[in-house]
C-alpha cells in the first residue's frame, strides 16, 4: 500500500492552498484511491492507493508547483478500514511521516520509506523517481504548454496547431522539455514502486 503525504512549503507565509490541492487530486485521480484525499492536520494532506501507477501520479502532479514536500510511505494498513485516511493506522503511515519529513531537506522536496527490510532498498527507488522530479523542475513553461497537450492525447501537429506554432517548434520544445526521457522512465518506475510494495508486505509477513 502506498501511502502520499504532502505538506505545503513556507505556509505561514503563504495562503492554504491544501483545499485546492485535495479537490484537484480526488478528480484526477480518485477512482484510484482507498479513500478520498484528506486534509489531515493544516496544510498537509494524504492519500492512499494501492496502485504504484497512481501513487508515481500522484508525486509528479504535486511537486509540479514546487509549493509541496511529499513523501511515499510504502507499509501495510491495519483492519479494518475506517472511512477516512486520518483514521487509518498502519506501518504505511509511520513511513510515510518519515519520508515527508525528510522530503523538507530533500533535493526535489521528495522522498520514499518502506516499512520492514525489503530486497531492493527504498533509497534506490526514491533516488530514481527524485531524477525524474528534478528533471521536471528544469522545464519551462512554454515546455509544459506543449507537454500538457500530449498529456492530454493530441498528436504534435495537432499541438502545433492549437499553439499557432510550427511541428518543428513543437518538436524542439518537447525535446527541450525531456518529455521523451519522462514518458521512457514511468513505466520502469511504476515497476520498481510495485516491487517495493510487494516486497514490504511479504517483510511484514514474516
Amino acid at each position: 500500500m502506498f501511502v502520499i503525504t504532502a505538506d505545503q512549503v513556507a505556509s505561514r507565509r503563504e495562503r492554504d492552498r491544501a483545499g485546492g490541492l485535495v479537490e484537484e487530486l480526488a478528480q484526477r485521480h480518485g477512482d484510484e484511491l482507498v479513500f478520498p484525499p484528506d486534509q489531515t492536520a493544516g496544510d498537509e494532506i494524504q492519500l492512499v492507493t494501492r496502485s504504484a501507477s497512481t501513487a508515481l501520479a500522484i508525486v509528479l502532479d504535486v511537486t509540479r508547483t514546487g509549493r509541496w514536500s511529499v513523501g511515499i510511505g510504502v507499509g501495510d494498513i491495519r483492519l479494518p478500514l475506517p472511512d477516512a485516511a486520518r483514521k487509518a493506522t498502519g506501518t504505511a503511515f509511520i513511513s510515510a511521516r518519515e519520508a515527508v519529513v525528510a522530503a523538507k531537506r530533500a533535493e526535489g522536496r521528495f522522498a520514499l520509506r518502506a516499512a520492514g527490510d525489503p530486497t531492493r532498498p527504498a533509497a534506490d527507488v526514491e533516488a530514481l523517481v527524485r531524477l525524474l522530479v528534478l528533471l521536471r523542475e528544469r522545464r519551462t513553461d512554454l515546455g509544459w504548454e506543449v507537454v500538457d497537450l500530449m498529456f492530454a492525447g493530441h498528436r504534435q501537429k495537432e499541438a502545433a496547431a492549437l499553439l499557432a506554432v510550427t511541428p518543428a517548434a513543437v518538436s524542439a520544445r518537447l525535446k527541450a522539455a525531456m518529455w521523451r526521457a519522462e514518458e521512457d522512465a514511468r513505466p520502469g518506475l511504476e515497476r520498481l514502486l510495485a516491487e517495493l510494495d510487494a516486497e514490504s508486505e511479504r517483510a511484514a509477513a514474516t
